[in-house]
């Protein structure tokens, strides 16, 4: 909500694809945004409940599948925003811990940059560490406003930031 507000991101009627979207806590709040006329789709390896809105729908399956794209493309072909909050499963080693999250991430910009409608935008959670500037340059390649931003929500001492593309070109 912190970063909506403070980037406008998120819009009345928009549609919305929510990687990496278990529990669901960013789903509800893009569905509140984009209210009735909108569209949210969440995508998760792990099972998701059903919404009681109509227009909340969440798929069970893998984004590093190969066919993730065309899965997704059957429900909606074109997002206006896409939003990721995606985690690898913990290991407890650091360096592996960023890498992991380094590499989910980019598979969520790959989605953004196939899926994302013409000046959409674009918002993903990664862990910082040594390929942090890396991914931050690919997602600037791709959009003509960029940010790194830790929302005063986030915990202090929290090693995620949030990394803002705004108006896919």
């Amino acid at each position: 909500m912190q970063l909506n507000k403070k980037f406008g991101l998120i819009r009345k009627g928009d549609t919305v694809l929510d990687v990496g979207c278990a529990p669901g806590g960013w789903m509800q709040v893009a569905r509140e945004i984009v209210g009735e006329s909108g569209y949210v789709l969440g995508v998760d390896l792990q099972n998701i409940p059903p919404f009681e809105e109509s227009n909340v729908e969440a798929l069970q399956a893998d984004i590093t599948r190969n066919d993730i794209l065309t899965t997704i493309k059957e429900r909606k072909e074109v997002f206006d925003v896409v939003i990721s909050d995606i985690s690898p499963n913990i290991s407890g080693i650091w360096d592996v811990d960023h890498f992991r999250s380094v590499e989910l991430s980019e598979k969520a910009l790959g989605l953004a940059v196939e899926l994302l409608r013409s000046r959409g935008n674009f918002l993903v959670k990664v862990f910082q560490g040594e390929g942090t500037q890396d991914f931050f340059a690919k997602v600037k390649a791709h959009f003509s406003y960029t940010k790194v931003s830790s929302p005063e929500a986030s915990r202090k001492s929290s090693a995620e930031v949030y990394i803002i593309g705004k108006h896919f070109v």
